[in-house]
């Protein structure tokens, strides 16, 4: 049962493909370094916001690009280490204008600061976060020949 003041923080994150590689960034880490994980770009809803303008937010501030958002492709949900949370969901959207965000300079960006690298990767050759995303084939989902993949992570420690 959950607890009735328990709070749960809705995510939206950022699915860009190009020749197979993901874009994918490495957060600054509290000591300035970088983080030793990718993770797809994207961020936290702000209260009342929509799923797709909240994503569409997060781009413009972390990566400076005006996103246009395709199908929503997975959704996940896991415990959270964030303070003050108790779990996480996550929605994990296709950005068809891939092209526009083949050159980010995160310097320029309103929340670079934020971020260490913004670079396409091969998901199953870096540690990736989450990590179904080191693993899911993403051709048959950008194609729209799979249906939306629930991970439900709620019973594991949070990555």
């Amino acid at each position: 049962m959950v607890e009735p003041d328990a709070k749960r923080r809705v995510n939206v994150r950022a699915i860009i493909v190009k020749d197979g590689q993901l874009l994918a960034v490495k957060h600054r880490s509290d000591e300035r370094g970088e983080a030793p994980y990718y993770a797809v770009p994207g961020g936290g809803l702000d209260p009342q916001e929509s799923l797709t303008d909240g994503l569409k937010r997060e781009l413009r501030e972390e990566l400076g690009v005006e996103a246009q958002i395709g199908r929503l492709l997975f959704i996940q949900q896991f415990p959270s280490r964030r303070k003050g949370y108790e779990e996480e969901l996550e929605f994990f959207f296709e950005v068809t204008n891939v092209d526009d965000f083949l050159n980010v300079d995160i310097s320029s960006t309103t929340h670079g600061y934020e971020l260490a690298v913004c670079e396409l990767v091969t998901p199953s050759a870096v540690t990736l976060y989450p990590v179904f995303l080191q693993s899911v084939d993403l051709a048959p989902y950008l194609a729209g020949a799979a249906p939306t993949l629930i991970v439900d992570n709620l019973g594991e420690d949070a990555e």
